[in-house]
């Protein structure tokens, strides 16, 4: 389709939906709030702490680690065991949301990382969070919690591995590429350690700054929770000395102009994202413009329908980090069923309308249909198993 007929139709779209929309309605009214509300609560929470360390995490992984090293662990070429390994169980350290976790993957994707060891990460980023899986083991239940636990790491295998199948001419045609690409002699412009210790560092800064409330005290995670603020501006300082002493002032407006590009493409969509999913859905305990009950209502047993439905909506919703265990507490409360309550879990914090509209600007339209098809399918299935084995 050309690209003038596209840009028109988005336009035509926008102003009907703007024309008819029949403001005078209190329920649209209380919607159009929540979007806002939605969005506000983002800016807060969110953009500070967890997006801005991602994207300049983002513009680091495009300015200073070779496109020949993200080749030789992510690449078409890898190791599948050792690319798909890594790829599935970062969750684990990052501990981020379905957002948060975008920047990352365009920053591998775009320097070179497979369809499958990419949409790997993206799925274990915000569905692998240590601490979400206590919290839903202590809340929803220990079996919930080990079946969210290994649905999650099985799902980023298998999603990995199911974009890779569906785009393999072209995954062959990247390998065959690149074939003989190797790092030229001098391409790393500083130690490897000095890289490892850079990013290291980074990553800390967005882990610990983001480092959730403990269910309950005395524990490890209860410890460093409240001396987070702490060890945060001590990586800081840390990452200080090193941009002084280690990074020339080129390397510095080099990556400061590949976090930009990166924020340019993301924040956008993002925020339009976000007031979407404010509009048609609210925050938690907040009436939108589809009621959290009509949810509860169709999700109760273990039908196809149930868990189908329990999967496509916890797709589109928005869920803060360890936001889903409150939410699907109070659903489980309302009559949801065991199935479909695993099935939001496997499908919501990894995906959500901000984050496809996203993943669309990366992987173009079809990529990210046979992604989102993908978790959901996945999603969908496990909650019906779990729901006859749970009965």
């Amino acid at each position: 389709m050309n690209a003038r007929i596209k840009q028109f139709l988005l336009l035509l779209a926008v102003f009907l939906a703007a024309y008819f929309l029949p403001v005078g309605n209190n329920r649209v009214q209380g919607a159009l709030v929540e979007a806002f509300a939605m969005l506000n609560d983002y800016a807060r929470q969110h953009v500070l702490l967890c997006l801005v360390p991602a994207l300049f995490i983002a513009g680091a992984i495009a300015v200073f680690v070779s496109q020949a090293s993200v080749m030789k662990y992510f690449g078409p070429t890898a190791n599948k065991v050792l690319s798909y390994s890594v790829a599935s169980v970062s969750g684990t350290i990052l501990a981020v949301c379905s957002c948060t976790v975008l920047p990352l993957f365009a920053g591998i994707y775009t320097r070179g990382a497979g369809i499958g060891p990419a949409t790997a990460f993206l799925y274990s980023g915000p569905a692998i969070n240590v601490l979400a899986i206590v919290m839903t083991a202590r809340v929803l239940g220990f079996e919930m919690g080990l079946a969210r636990a290994v649905g999650a790491v099985a799902f980023a295998f298998l999603v990995g591995i199911g974009m890779h199948l569906f785009f393999l001419r072209e995954e062959r045609q990247k390998a065959k590429d690149a074939e003989g690409f190797v790092l030229p002699p001098g391409g790393e412009a500083r130690p490897l350690w000095q890289t490892s210790v850079h990013f290291a560092v980074m990553v800390g800064i967005l882990v610990f700054a983001n480092w959730g409330k403990p269910v309950h005290d005395p524990s490890l995670w209860a410890t460093i929770y409240r001396a987070k603020w702490g060890i945060t501006a001590a990586l800081l300082a840390l990452l200080s000395l090193m941009l002084v002493r280690w990074f020339r002032r080129p390397e510095l407006k080099e990556w400061t102009s590949a976090t930009w590009s990166f924020a340019w493409q993301i924040i956008p969509l993002l925020f339009g994202g976000v007031l979407v999913a404010g509009f048609l859905l609210g925050r938690p305990g907040h009436q939108a413009l589809i009621p959290e009950e009509w949810v509860a209502r169709v999700v109760g047993g273990n039908s196809l329908w149930a868990n189908l439905f329990a999967a496509v909506s916890g797709a589109l919703m928005y869920f803060a980090t360890l936001t889903e265990v409150p939410i699907l507490q109070g659903l489980r409360g309302a009559g949801m069923g065991k199935g479909p309550a695993l099935a939001l879990l496997l499908a919501g914090p990894s995906l959500s309308l901000p984050s496809m509209l996203v993943i669309g600007g990366i992987l173009g339209l079809r990529k990210t249909v046979v992604y989102v098809s993908l978790v959901v399918v996945l999603a969908t299935a496990a909650g019906m198993l779990y729901g006859i084995i749970a009965a």
